[in-house]
């Protein structure tokens, strides 16, 4: 066959493989869940508060996977926003129905944000969500030992932060989900916010979180890169070489430091996409991330 023959057939066998992928993503995203509710994170005012209202009860929305398909994993998502706002639809939602679509409990946080909350809320909030969802893996049908975390931008700074600030729990606490560890046993970070301390910091999602003169050893401390051991869970990273708002560089950093620890890892920078793409389900090369993570969660035997 003509060497231009082979060429063009080889672009159409691409062109229908990414025309599928997005259908089936579609498709997973245009499902609706069979239930969904939302639980609060503490029964009562969660520490800290400062009112009553909703912004000031940080929450998780489960969405559980269909019985017939569902395994025993879990994943909490920490939509992005700059730790002012959050992007709860397509940072969250729609990654809550494509988790199901692969058999996997999905639990949305509603953290505390900016202007409102500042550290440590957001920390407390998601140490407390994965204290939450251990605490009642029999309830949700999951192993304790298949909890990960899903943060996007800021949201991945949150997830990244689970993961390298953690502790065991309290094993005198009168509340049994304070018992519990609060280590994620892996992490998926998607153009996450990471270093706080190179030319790379997203400084509004900086300023949301610590304020605007904050001490210079807790701006360190939370620079994730820097505290990455070798108990940080494994780890995937998505990023684009385009993304302007939070450089890539963020994600180089901080896998350069899961290898440095000897932690499992995985990176994929794709040269084109914006910043806050989701799953980028309209886009067709950019819309495969979400097949490099499935083959990611696959060979980690999370979706068994």
């Amino acid at each position: 066959m003509h060497k231009s023959a082979q060429s063009a057939q080889s672009a159409a066998v691409l062109a229908m493989k990414a025309f599928a992928l997005i259908l089936s993503l579609s498709a997973a995203l245009a499902q609706q869940p069979t239930t969904h509710k939302v639980e609060p994170l503490w029964p009562s005012a969660a520490p800290l508060a400062v009112g009553a209202e909703d912004a000031d009860k940080p929450s998780l929305s489960i969405y559980p996977a269909p019985e017939k398909s569902a395994i025993q994993t879990a994943v909490i998502v920490c939509p992005g926003g700059g730790y002012g706002m959050l992007a709860k639809d397509h940072e969250g939602v729609q990654i809550a129905l494509w988790l199901n679509s692969l058999g996997i409990q999905a639990f949305v946080l509603q953290y505390r944000i900016a202007p409102r909350y500042h550290y440590p809320a957001p920390l407390l909030d998601a140490q407390r969500a994965i204290r939450f969802v251990r605490a009642r893996a029999a309830d949700f049908r999951i192993a304790p030992t298949r909890i990960g975390v899903w943060g996007f931008s800021a949201g991945g700074h949150l997830a990244s932060t689970t993961g390298t600030h953690f502790d065991a729990g309290d094993a005198h606490a009168a509340d049994p989900i304070d018992r519990q560890s609060s280590r994620p046993d892996f992490m998926i970070l998607a153009y996450p916010v990471i270093s706080f301390t190179t030319p790379y910091t997203h400084t509004g999602s900086l300023r949301n979180l610590l304020g605007d003169h904050p001490d210079p050893k807790l701006v360190a401390s939370l620079s994730n890169e820097n505290q990455v051991t070798n108990q940080t869970p494994p780890t995937f990273l998505f990023h684009t070489n385009e993304d302007n708002g939070v450089p890539p560089e963020n994600s180089v950093l901080f896998y350069l430091a899961l290898r440095k620890a000897g932690v499992p890892a995985e990176l994929h920078i794709y040269e084109r996409g914006p910043h806050g793409v989701g799953l980028a389900p309209t886009d067709a090369v950019l819309a495969t991330w979400a097949g490099r993570l499935k083959d990611w969660l696959e060979i980690r035997g999370l979706l068994q």
